[in-house]
């Protein structure tokens, strides 16, 4: 049997080992940091392995911080990792920040940085002023186009340059904001001119006009300047739209006429109907003029002589019309 040395041989080994992986796996990290002037203690290192906390990247940022002076500590850069944040890319741009005399605290950078923006990129930006083309030719239309007074379109492109407002970076608007506001300024002016001529006069009357409306509030930027890079005349929209107004109103009228066309002849189909009725009561009025005289002989009222009389008159009559219609050029063509 194994006595009470032997035990605590056996302990002292394992604990040897224990200790000897935990040296092996994190003494160089240990001496990087002591050496850098950034001490973490070999405690520490271990507390971030089982907080599952990549010490490689905790101490490499601490080193960078203390080398430029930052007063970040571990415990800052750890509750940073473990919130899911990029810990190099605050630590770098608190660095870019101080270096460029930028008022960036270690909150306000990991609260940016946690909120999906680009902390890096923004005090790059702060520094160094970008270019933002409006409106965005990879979204969509090279150009934004607007109509002047005079009918006549134009097509402008516009380069905003702008800087990053760090102030304003957490819960302001983004680039999208700035150019749609951009594009519409540029919409408002060109339509507000009297002639497009004016415009192309004086390209620069755009920017001035929407420059001066403050197209920055409420975004995480400070427009800097509004350059129009190009403006090119379009179509004539004005005139297109008379000729589309022209014909709308000819369709119109071609209706009211078709539909006075088709009355008129209704009503002339209504008249002759009433032609053929008046005839029909003409035809049943003479109908009645044998029974009439008929009675009229019963009665003694109209004799033999009278009637013949009344016969010798129609008689002469037809005769007088058929003699004057056969001057006329119809009475000599035969009857369909």
């Amino acid at each position: 049997m194994i006595g009470f040395a032997g035990v605590v041989l056996i302990a002292c080994g394992i604990a040897g080992l224990i200790l000897f992986v935990i040296l092996a796996n994190f003494f160089n990290l240990w001496l990087r940091a002591t050496l850098s002037g950034a001490h973490v203690g070999m405690g520490k290192l271990v507390g971030m392995r089982l907080r599952r906390v990549n010490p490689m990247v905790i101490v490499d940022s601490r080193i960078m911080a203390v080398k430029a002076g930052l007063p970040v500590s571990t415990d800052d850069l750890e509750s940073h990792y473990l919130a899911g944040g990029n810990v190099v890319r605050v630590v770098q741009a608190l660095i870019a920040a101080s270096k460029a005399n930028i008022p960036l605290d270690y909150q306000r950078a990991t609260a940016i940085d946690l909120a999906g923006r680009d902390v890096l990129d923004a005090v790059q930006t702060s520094v160094r002023p970008k270019v933002i083309d409006c409106p965005d030719p990879a979204k969509g239309p090279s150009t934004v186009a607007a109509v002047a007074m005079d009918g006549i379109q134009l097509k402008a492109k516009a380069r905003v340059t702008v800087r990053t407002n760090i102030q304003r970076l957490v819960g302001g608007a983004t680039e999208e904001t700035i150019i749609a506001r951009v594009g519409e300024g540029i919409v408002t002016t060109i339509g507000s001119s009297q002639s497009h001529k004016k415009v192309l006069e004086n390209p620069d009357s755009i920017s001035k006009v929407v420059l001066s409306r403050g197209l920055d509030a409420g975004t995480a930027f400070e427009i800097l300047s509004i350059d129009i890079a190009d403006v090119d005349v379009g179509e004539n929209i004005g005139a297109y739209l008379q000729i589309k107004q022209a014909e709308a109103d000819k369709q119109i009228a071609q209706a009211r006429a078709e539909e006075r066309r088709a009355m008129a002849r209704a009503r002339e189909a209504e008249m002759q109907a009433q032609v053929v009725e008046m005839r029909a009561r003409v035809v049943e009025a003479e109908a009645e003029v044998p029974k009439a005289m008929a009675d009229a002989f019963r009665k003694g009222n109209m004799g033999i002589m009278d009637y013949y009389r009344m016969k010798n008159v129609v008689a002469d009559t037809d005769m007088r019309d058929s003699i004057s219609k056969m001057g006329r050029p119809e009475a000599s063509q035969p009857q369909a």
